[in-house]
């Protein structure tokens, strides 16, 4: 019997330097996890709808200017120019204000990785239903 004790002592030690480990890891990548969905947001967002903003918001100038260059010319042209420059700038004012909320949005990058991590902890601590049994 009193070999059974340290033995236990020995394993017990060793699984809670596994889980330990494991927390570390887990933790490590929990906050590296947070650091690409910060920057994938901020990166992506900014890049894909403040493109589209800029490109908008340039023709919808243009055809503002072609406004006011025919203002003066028949009815018909400026009606049509205004509805194209409100379009335009209105189109070019929701991509921006998408791209500003795409860039505060967070995707869950690596949350498999992060869920098998927590698999992984709960069995090195000695869970039961860590292995879905």
């Amino acid at each position: 019997m009193s070999e059974e004790a340290p033995r236990g002592g020995l394993f017990a030690s060793l699984r809670g330097l596994v889980a330990t480990g494991v927390e570390i890891v887990h933790t490590r990548l929990e906050l590296l996890a947070t650091e690409l969905q910060e920057e994938k947001a901020r990166l992506l967002g900014l890049v894909a709808f403040g493109a589209a903003a800029l490109i908008l918001l340039a023709a919808g100038l243009v055809f503002l200017a072609v406004f006011l260059t025919v203002l003066l010319w028949d009815n018909n042209r400026l009606l049509a120019l205004g509805v194209f420059s409100a379009l335009f700038l209105g189109a070019g004012a929701v991509s921006l204000l998408v791209a500003m909320r795409h860039a505060r949005s967070r995707s869950p990058l690596f949350a498999a990785s992060l869920a098998e991590l927590a698999k992984d902890r709960a069995a090195a601590e000695g869970s039961p239903s860590a292995d879905g049994r």
